[in-house]
């Protein structure tokens, strides 16, 4: 008997072992989120660690940041006594842990939502008041938003922890 014909089947084995081990084992980061879905439906949400998967069924949709972010918003708009302002507002929020899955499924773009919200709150407000009202009420422009923000991304997932309006530009004519 040959060598092949006695240890074939144990070589085809190993190797079939180091080709799946890879796509089999996989490891999420701290304050990160995995979702793993089977012949392209939810399946599961993996937590820090090392974790298994079934290969060539099972795979990774994407991976969500469990840590405050922020994100930069910039926005022109014109004051009651007509001066074009530029307000620059930072918006810090995380995704809920208990709400990976919505916030993974439900929007597509979470960065353009919570910019058309920001916008559509600063355009309702800024145009109500004077240049000098403005930055007198930044703190309650940034209150109604946070507000506003908080109300409409809860139910996506997204918790708004802070709004600051970091800057007041007003036009230079």
């Amino acid at each position: 008997m040959g060598f092949l014909e006695q240890y074939g089947s144990w070589i085809f084995w190993g190797l079939v072992v180091l080709v799946l081990l890879p796509a089999t084992v996989f490891t999420v980061q701290q304050q990160t989120a995995v979702i793993v879905q089977r012949f392209g439906k939810f399946a599961r949400i993996y937590r820090a660690g090392l974790n298994f998967k079934i290969p060539l069924i099972e795979q990774i949709a994407g991976r969500v940041n469990l840590r405050l972010q922020q994100l930069d918003v910039e926005i022109e708009t014109k004051t009651k006594d007509n001066v074009f302002v530029r307000l620059m507002v930072s918006v810090q929020y995380l995704i809920r842990e208990d709400k990976v899955y919505d916030a993974f499924y439900k929007l597509q773009d979470p960065h353009t939502q919570i910019r058309s919200f920001v916008f559509d709150v600063v355009r309702a407000n800024v145009p109500k008041m004077i240049l000098d009202e403005v930055f007198e009420n930044k703190e309650d422009i940034a209150k109604a938003v946070r507000t506003e923000l908080s109300e409409a991304m809860d139910d996506f997932g997204y918790d708004i922890r802070q709004t600051l309006i970091t800057d007041i530009d007003p036009d230079q004519k």
